[in-house]
């Protein structure tokens, strides 16, 4: 999944509204942050396997630091006990650690079974939605515009930055989205690496576009 992590990232603003954007982001997305690094280090694999599932060319044999359930809810904890740390925001340190462990249940809906429970658990779990190209759309569309419409309805856009650089964004995101549906498979686990690694342009962009508009009260 894609799309849908970014979605839940939009979403949580109405629920944490001191929290950036940037933030939000960095919460939904943290594991596939973290993910590239830990594939350069050797510590997680993936195999590129054309036709192992219709949506994605990938085969995720090894990721438990960053994909097992149990470490999903560690680095929620942890993402939300430095937030608390700095910022003393409970509800916006509670919402952080929720998007984060969020990823690997959106990733359950998408994912055949690879997702593993535990470090060294031998257990694989996954729904399989990737084995088919238009409940894949349909689900990941129907999340990222929900996203879109709470994002939108908590703030209003101070100046033309903030409205401009919101829909910038959410193209660019779909974009990428639809490139990676029908595109050729990556040529090799390095060129997956590195490209995860800029998602973090997302995050920033996320800031900017955040300090550019302000949280709307719907009491």
């Amino acid at each position: 999944m894609f799309i849908g992590h970014f979605a839940v990232g939009m979403g949580a603003k109405a629920a944490a509204p001191r929290v950036s954007l940037g933030t939000l982001f960095l919460a939904s997305q943290f594991v596939d942050l973290l993910w590239p690094t830990l594939l350069l280090f050797g510590l997680e694999r993936v195999k590129i396997v054309p036709g192992i599932t219709t949506v994605t060319p990938l085969d995720f044999e090894h990721y438990p630091i960053t994909h097992s359930l149990l470490m999903a809810m560690v680095w929620g904890l942890l993402f939300g006990l430095v937030y608390w740390i700095f910022q003393k925001n409970k509800i916006g340190a509670i919402v952080l650690g929720l998007c984060v462990a969020s990823h690997w249940l959106l990733d359950l809906l998408v994912h055949r079974p690879d997702l593993p429970l535990i470090p060294g658990g031998a257990t694989r779990l996954g729904i399989g939605l990737w084995n088919s190209l238009p409940a894949t759309l349909i689900v990941e569309g129907l999340l990222f515009v929900l996203g879109i419409w709470l994002y939108l309805r908590s703030t209003t856009a101070k100046n033309r930055v903030g409205r401009f650089a919101f829909w910038g964004l959410a193209a660019f995101l779909s974009i990428i989205y639809i490139a990676n549906l029908f595109g050729p498979p990556p040529p090799d686990v390095p060129s997956i690496a590195w490209a995860g690694h800029l998602q973090w342009l997302f995050v920033l962009w996320a800031y900017w576009v955040d300090r550019n508009r302000q949280f709307v009260s719907r009491q």
